[in-house]
Formats: C-alpha cells, structure tokens, sequence
C-alpha cells in the first residue's frame, strides 16, 4: 500500500523594490509530496495485542520529510480525547523493534501511542538514506508532537515522549526545547554527542579526535566522489573472539531472531559513517537543566552505557525528576525483556505528569 503524504511548507521571499527603498515580503506555498510504501502486514518482533487498535500513519517534520509510525490506541477507551506518547528509539533501529514494544503496551494502559521510523530510515522519507542528525533526529520528536496535536482523540496538553538509546538524549534535547511536551521518559539513554567526541568512557584524547576528525572528512571526500554514503556495518556480525560484552549483548539482540528485522539499520548494514561528524561538534544536552516538565530516566545497574543517565540526571533540576536504576540489568535487556522493563512504574510516571488540570 502507498501512502501519499502532502505536506506545504511555506517559503519567504524577498523582493526589493530599489526605487521607494521597500523590501516586501512575500509568503509563497511550495508543495513537496512523498510516497512511502508502508507495510500492512503485522511485522514486528513482538506479538500484536489484542487489546489496542493498531493503524499506520505519516507526519511529516518542518524540514518536509515524511516519517511513518505505528499508532496503538486502547479499545475500547474512556470518552474523550486521550493523553498521548511518542515512541522512538533505539538508535539504529525501527518501530518494528523496541519503540513498538513499548507503544504498544502503553497503549494497553490506556495511552494513545505512536511509535514512528526517524528521518533517513525504516519505512519514513528522507534523504541520503541512513543518515542521522543531531538536529533532525530531535526535530522528529517535536514533529510527533505536531502530529499528536491536531488529533481529535488527543488531548494537547497531555503530551509526552519516550526515547530509548540515543533517542533518549534526543527525547531530552527535543523537552528542552519544546514545552508542549509535558512528561519525558528515557530508557538506557545514550548521550550520542559525548559518545562519538569522547568515546566510551571519555576514552578519547584531543589527538584522537582530530585523527578521527581527519579519517571521517576523508571519508566524505570518497563520498562525494562515488556519489554514495559509506555504512558502518551495523552490528559487528560474525562477533570476534575479543569483543566487548556488550557488543555481544548487542548482536544477541540485532543478529538473531530475537530482535532482527529487516529494516533495522543495526541489524543490517548500519548507519552513514560520516554521521559521526555532527555529534562531535554539537552537543545535544547543552540545555537540559531548564527543562521544567517531568523527566523519568531509567537505566539497568549492569548497563556499560550507565553513565550517561546519571551524568545527565545531575544536570536536570527541579523536583520532578527521578533517576531508576534497575539492579541486574544490562543495556539490551531495557529492549525486550518484559520482567525487566518497569512498565508499572513508567504508567504510573505518565498517568501523574499528563493528568491535566
């Protein structure tokens, strides 16, 4: 099925008139239209409910790229427009995955939810493909925002957002700058700014950044030259005798049946290389400390990645902010593992940050 999607942005242009010293400004609207061929069979890596009504539907953000998402909404449901939750993440992946485990069962409490494919891959427009954007990877969330607005079943001022992996440090960028989102919930957040500048661990020297700086922008020129965006391979497949442990908690994930899909950046031929170069020179939680809404952040107590949670947790201020680290927990089981993802709590979360007035 192809679902065209319109979306009119509007152009300024300018005209000088030279003889009276007037400039006019002229509002002109410019049609762009993308065609995305979505999927209406059930393809995901986790079983429907019965519970939710499920539909696919498009948005588009304010640079015209048209994203695709998966809408869950309770049967049944109260009368009355609903408090609602845009889903996305992990980094890599696709609403096949991750985001639509947990939209999907969000919904079944009561939660219209949307779990959406970021700009440049999954089913959503955009182009070069597999491309990511500290910038446009945050834009996405307020675009949901947008969408979720001007539903009728929606109410707008009882709005929120999950981001998992390194949408969760987009999930925080995008609070920090967006007050119509009232509640946000990170989940095994990635901080992917301080990640490609410092490396794990802040392992990185100024030297070694510049050496990375130099291999990256010489990959641009072979880039530009073949006309063609060079991956980084996804999720290392077959895994090597000596890698990390949660390397290896990442292919037990993307590389089996577990968790693959076929859209998944991760699970196949990864992510630009060049993406990289964005993050190094634009921190992405800069201004995370005036965030004023809700923000619960969770992460699991054996997770390589912890880190980033509770250094961006010291940052937050206010009394409505809360860190929960799950003992026993490694990054990946905040994927999918039902008996370690704290859905109570994250309802309880929302039903308090988006009752409304």
């Amino acid at each position: 099925m192809k679902i065209q999607t319109i979306a009119f942005l509007t152009c300024l242009t300018f005209t000088n008139v030279m003889a009276s010293g007037i400039t006019t400004v002229k509002n002109i609207k410019s049609t762009t239209m993308d065609t995305l061929e979505l999927t209406q069979e059930w393809d995901k890596t986790f079983p429907q409910s019965d519970k939710v009504e499920h539909s696919k539907i498009t948005f588009h953000n304010r640079y015209g790229i048209t994203l695709a998402a998966d809408l869950y909404k309770p049967k049944n449901a109260a009368q009355g427009p609903l408090a609602a939750i845009a889903v996305s993440g992990p980094y890599g992946a696709v609403k096949e995955q991750v985001s639509g485990r947990y939209a999907q069962t969000l919904a079944e409490r009561g939660f219209l939810t949307i779990a959406f494919d970021p700009s440049f891959y999954g089913e959503s427009g955009g182009m070069p493909r597999s491309l990511t954007s500290p910038e446009i990877s945050t834009e996405d969330f307020s675009a949901a925002v947008d969408y979720l607005t001007t539903r009728d079943d929606v109410d707008p001022e009882r709005i929120g957002i999950l981001g998992i992996c390194g949408w969760g440090g987009f999930a925080l960028n995008a609070a920090a700058n967006d007050p119509r989102i009232k509640a946000t919930v990170t989940s095994t957040m990635y901080d992917m700014s301080r990640v490609n500048a410092n490396g794990y661990f802040d392992a990185m020297s100024v030297d070694d950044r510049y050496k990375l700086r130099k291999q990256l922008n010489a990959q641009r020129t072979e880039d530009y030259r073949n006309s063609s965006y060079e991956l980084n391979g996804g999720v290392v497949d077959p895994i090597p005798e000596d890698a990390p442990l949660f390397v290896r908690q990442y292919h037990d994930y993307y590389k089996t049946a577990r968790g693959y899909h076929r859209r998944s950046p991760n699970s196949n031929k990864g992510i630009s290389k060049t993406s990289s170069l964005a993050f190094i020179n634009m921190p992405i939680l800069s201004y995370i400390g005036e965030i004023r809404s809700a923000v619960l952040m969770i992460h699991g107590a054996e997770a390589h990645s912890r880190y980033f949670s509770e250094d961006a947790y010291k940052r937050l201020t206010g009394d409505n902010k809360e860190l929960l680290i799950i003992p026993g927990a490694n990054h990946v089981d905040l994927y999918d593992n039902l008996n370690v993802i704290p859905f109570d709590k994250l309802d309880k979360f929302f039903k308090e940050a988006l009752k409304g007035k």
